[in-house]
């Protein structure tokens, strides 16, 4: 009859729940770490492990398809500049738009021709990060990798990044568009110190790698995009989420943005 009563009793973390609940009805892809550092945000102390044994009862685990595909490699053999590596990985700064760093992804959609055959067609994503808050401050996707789509990309983070009081570090690897005569002229232009990765050493950029394996896992793995636009519309979304409300237990569990916002208020 003890137990019985027991089980009767309304649960005492019930609003937690609901509160749990909420954060991953938001943000789907938040494992019990991310919903604790929500948690503290909202004012509401708990400890990560009592989070976790909640999300587990309520079989709230992420289940994000995990997927491994041929990495795109833009690496074609010296056909311009290679700069020094400069970071050294050194990825962190406290000086906002000081060190960024680029790289580029490939991504698959597919369309139907007339006759009703599947093609498998590709988009290619150029981003520029700041290392500081690991925010992506300028991107441009592209059907095809080209260097029009990564100058154009440059010139949105130079134009953002102009206000940074001390030298500007861009890092790369050693891919061709990085050491073409534009690039590379359009660095100096600005007096910006170019900086690569060693060759075949994907560590020295672990940062975007970082970022490139989150957001495949989270928008791209497990699901299919049927033309360019629905997959560029995703991307964009996705980077705007990821700036603005995926929060880092780096900056404090607080959104890139915000952490920016926060620091230029301090």
């Amino acid at each position: 009859m003890y137990w019985q009563g027991r089980l009767a009793l309304p649960s005492p973390d019930a609003e937690l729940e609901n509160q749990i609940k909420a954060i991953r009805q938001s943000d789907k892809d938040f494992g019990y770490r991310r919903i604790c550092g929500r948690l503290r945000e909202y004012g509401i102390m708990v400890n990560h492990k009592k989070v976790q044994r909640l999300v587990q009862k309520l079989s709230l685990q992420v289940k994000s398809f995990t997927h491994k595909s041929r990495k795109y490699n833009s690496y074609k053999g010296m056909v311009g500049r290679i700069a020094p590596n400069r970071l050294h990985r050194r990825f962190d700064t406290c000086i906002a738009h000081q060190k960024i760093t680029t790289d580029t992804t490939e991504f698959k959609y597919y369309e139907i021709d007339a006759k009703g055959n599947i093609l498998t067609r590709k988009a290619y994503l150029d981003p520029f990060l700041d290392l500081f808050n690991r925010e992506i401050i300028s991107f441009s996707i592209t059907k095809r990798p080209s260097s029009q789509g990564i100058m154009s990309a440059l010139e949105r983070a130079i134009t953002v990044t102009n206000a940074c009081p001390y030298r500007r570090t861009f890092h790369s690897d050693q891919g061709w568009a990085y050491q073409m005569k534009n690039y590379v002229h359009r660095l100096k232009e600005e007096r910006i110190f170019q900086s690569m990765s060693r060759k075949g050493t994907c560590l020295d950029n672990s940062v975007m790698e970082n970022f490139f394996g989150l957001l495949k896992q989270e928008m791209y793995y497990g699901r299919t995009y049927h033309s360019f636009e629905e997959l560029e519309r995703a991307i964009r979304r996705y980077i705007e989420y990821y700036n603005k409300h995926r929060i880092k237990a780096k900056l404090g569990w607080l959104s890139p943005v915000n952490y920016r916002l926060r620091y230029a208020a301090a």
